[in-house]
């Protein structure tokens, strides 16, 4: 069974629609039934992993101690803030890395998460050192070499997901619990997987589209707009692909959201947030 992202646009190829899964919401520090926010699937099934472990994907939503891996795609409805995400992906052409909106991002000081490939990192050293470096940001992992997760076995997905993870704590004694997975796409394994590699599993409920060539600036803003909401997590590009995303950052953060009574935080904060949103 894949499970992803409902209705996501195929241009970017980060994310596919959600089938047998079941949704839970967020309230007082725990994701529980109903609502949105976190996909567990219903389907069981068991993976066999090379290691010998056996890992059954259950049918029953268990207690936070116990339960599989959540897949997390927002932040509790009540917290006046969202998570910009940015995904930082190997690229073919170009420098790889949008600089003109890192700069933006951290002369405003604003609260950002981003999502690092292992091959990004390995061409991208002194941008990764920066981005640590910086207080108000956070950093998770996406994947190895960027890989359709599904299509490879419960081994294979492990060395994908564990490459980045052991990249940032040999090289830089940082230590990530942050996986988003490439194009959004997973199975069974993956969040088994990530659960037993102690991987927070974030996915996203706002694509931007930015890196679409077919969209405008007015347009990948207007779609932003008209979804986010309190707890909302963004998914947006930073890897020089997305030939808007740092003028839609700079209206996103100057006039939507505050219209909005909205305001950025990290992918953590968010999930840990104390406030409650007014209407």
């Amino acid at each position: 069974m894949r499970i992803g992202i409902p209705n996501a646009r195929p241009i970017s190829h980060e994310g596919i629609r959600i089938e047998h899964t079941v949704t839970a919401g967020y309230r007082e520090g725990q994701f529980v039934l109903p609502g949105s926010g976190i996909l567990i699937p219903m389907q069981r099934s068991w993976v066999t992993f090379g290691l010998g472990v056996l890992v059954t994907i259950g049918s029953s939503l268990l207690g936070p101690t116990d339960s599989l891996a959540q897949v997390i795609k927002s932040g509790p409805p009540t917290c006046p803030a969202v998570a910009l995400t940015f995904d930082l992906c190997p690229v073919q052409k170009g420098p790889g890395y949008d600089q003109p909106l890192i700069d933006y991002l951290v002369t405003h000081h604003i609260p950002a998460t981003f999502f690092m490939s292992g091959n990004w990192m390995a061409k991208h050293e002194a941008q990764v050192d920066h981005l640590l470096g910086t207080r108000f940001f956070e950093i998770g992992t996406h994947g190895a070499i960027h890989a359709h997760l599904p299509m490879h076995g419960a081994e294979a997905q492990r060395t994908e997901m564990l490459r980045p993870v052991t990249f940032l704590r040999e090289h830089f004694a940082h230590t990530a619990t942050l996986f988003r997975p490439p194009y959004g796409e997973y199975d069974d394994v993956t969040v088994a997987t990530a659960n037993l590699l102690g991987l927070q599993f974030i996915q996203w409920n706002i694509e931007s589209g930015d890196p679409d060539p077919t969209l405008s600036a007015e347009q990948i803003l207007a779609n932003v707009a008209k979804r986010a909401k309190p707890g909302s997590i963004i998914v947006f590009h930073a890897n020089g692909k997305g030939k808007y995303t740092k003028q839609v950052i700079e209206q996103l953060t100057t006039e939507v959201l505050p219209k909005k009574g909205l305001r950025p935080m990290t992918v953590s904060e968010l999930l840990s947030c104390p406030l409650q949103a007014h209407d």
